[in-house]
């Protein structure tokens, strides 16, 4: 019997999420992964002999502290504990240094850019004044602005009043800030564009977006409110916890299990039909897998309004970040911070020069100095490496999926050398030591990860395609296929192993 049979489509940090949120609702749970592990861009994973990496997303700052309570992860082994450091290192200076701490961020400051000191203390004040109003509209479905049900219009009053108690200037900051480019906001702010673009980082992660371009700080400041506390040991330990707490509820995890399609009669999901030919009844088919994967591939051709398809078609998921992997003989040290263990840094000091990196991706090219995010997870976990090495991890923007000449071993070979290059720069003594290289590029992560374009966050976090994720029709977790719902980073409020795709779309399950 498939009446309280449900499948989760996706192994990742949102289907495990969904997948224990069904079970513990009294569901009979089955999640099917193509790979033969847990975890997706979260999955830590061998690259080198004696070498592995935490995950492709090696951050994990915006999971919920909210659902590990919920899900009872702290008795599955996770650890949450104040997010790293990250260095803005610096040729032939100190460069600059971010901390959770706040009086260790204002002695940095302090040295660096004086006059920033007080006015970074006013802009975490504002954060922290907005943060209860904002956390609660990104971790709750979204509201539905057509909505005449008591319930659609009491959600609308209540978050209207909630802006308006902000006071006259903190609503109306926060009125203008959305639509505003990241880079302008932030020079309100501070006089050091090094701390600057040490902020702004996040709000340009993986995405078809320089500094200079409109309405990225809204993604500023969504990271900045739901960036907190850390998985001890990275996303790879959050999803162990995850898969243990999933077990203990009783899901059914079924790992090397690709999905081929999704089974639908008479307007309603039906189950799946596997790779391998075989049919799973279901209910309930929650896909926290990609829109276009989703909806264009696994559903019958026919099943869909084509208005609806068209919309699909245009949705912009053209990956625009490599992840590159390093093998290293020996510890880690930046130039900048001799003696200091140093687990992140990004590159990055002025708004001008990042956005000229981003200038490369608009012409379908490779950025010649790309903008890195760099993670070293043997400072926290020596186990990864064999001892007394190290592990390097970086995120590299701006590297268009459509590069103009295509994805080659040459291009790929390119791409790693002008990383090496650009680590040079700050850690003189890497190229030589660097033992293995292995570089990702968005084609090879398409094909890994099932990802169609290659996007990281399942689809670009414009505000068109954040406010109604992945489309106007598919905002709110429910399709137009009765039983078939999204879950994924594809889907309200976006990607970054929040979690709340997941567990907002299990909460729309009726």
């Amino acid at each position: 019997m498939s009446g309280d049979r449900a499948i989760v489509l996706g192994g990742g940090v949102n289907g495990l999420v969904a997948a224990i949120r069904l079970a513990r609702g009294g569901r009979k749970v089955v999640l099917f992964e193509a790979r033969e592990v847990l975890g997706g861009l979260a999955a830590g994973d061998e690259f080198a002999p004696g070498f592995r990496h935490t995950g492709i997303l090696h951050d994990a700052s915006c999971f919920a502290p909210e659902l590990a309570e919920e899900l009872g992860l702290a008795s599955h082994g996770l650890a949450l504990v104040p997010r790293d450091d990250v260095l803005s290192p610096e040729a032939g200076g100190r460069g600059l240094v971010l901390s959770a701490d706040a009086d260790r961020t204002a002695q940095e400051l302090a040295a660096h850019s004086p006059e920033d000191v007080a006015r970074y203390r006013e802009y975490r004040a504002f954060l922290d004044r907005i943060a209860p109003i904002a956390r609660r509209l990104l971790s709750s479905p979204l509201p539905d602005p057509a909505g005449t049900d008591l319930g659609s219009l009491a959600r609308l009053a209540k978050d209207g009043l909630a802006v308006r108690r902000l006071g006259r200037d903190t609503m109306f900051e926060l009125l203008r800030l959305g639509p505003m480019c990241v880079a302008d906001w932030l020079k309100e702010w501070f006089r050091s564009e090094r701390l600057g673009c040490l902020l702004a980082g996040p709000a340009l992660d993986f995405g078809f977006a320089g500094p200079w371009s409109p309405a990225t700080n809204a993604l500023l400041v969504r990271h900045e409110i739901l960036s907190g506390l850390v998985p001890r040991g990275g996303p790879a330990a959050l999803v162990r916890a995850l898969e243990a707490s999933a077990r203990a509820a009783g899901v059914d995890i079924r790992t090397g299990a690709p999905v081929a399609g999704i089974i639908a009669a008479a307007g309603a999901a039906r189950g799946v039909r596997l790779a391998s030919g075989e049919e799973e009844p279901a209910s309930v088919v929650l896909s926290t897998l990609d829109p276009k994967t989703t909806f264009l591939t696994l559903l019958p051709a026919g099943t869909l309004d084509p208005a609806l398809v068209h919309r699909l078609e245009a949705y912009r998921s053209n990956g625009m970040t490599a992840k590159v992997h390093l093998a290293v003989a020996g510890t880690i040290e930046f130039a900048s911070r001799p003696g200091e263990r140093i687990r992140r840094a990004r590159t990055g000091d002025s708004f001008d020069a990042v956005e000229r990196q981003f200038d490369s991706a608009k012409y379908r090219q490779i950025s010649p100095r790309p903008v890195l995010d760099v993670c070293v997870p043997s400072v926290e976990s020596p186990e990864l490496a064999p001892e007394g090495d190290s592990v390097v991890s970086v995120l590299v923007h701006w590297a268009p999926r459509d590069r103009a000449e295509g994805w080659s071993d040459g291009a790929r070979d390119q791409l790693g050398n002008l990383v090496l290059a650009a680590l040079a720069e700050h850690l003189p003594e890497l190229p030589a030591a660097v033992r293995e290289i292995d570089v990702l590029t968005p084609a090879d992560l398409e094909t890994r990860f099932g990802l169609a374009g290659g996007h990281l966050l399942q689809g670009e976090h414009g505000l068109d395609q954040l406010a109604a994720r992945p489309t106007p029709e598919l905002a709110r977790h429910v399709t137009p296929i009765r039983g078939l719902l999204l879950g994924g980073d594809g889907a309200w409020p976006g990607g970054g192993l929040t979690g709340w795709p997941g567990a907002l779309a299990a909460s729309a399950v009726s």
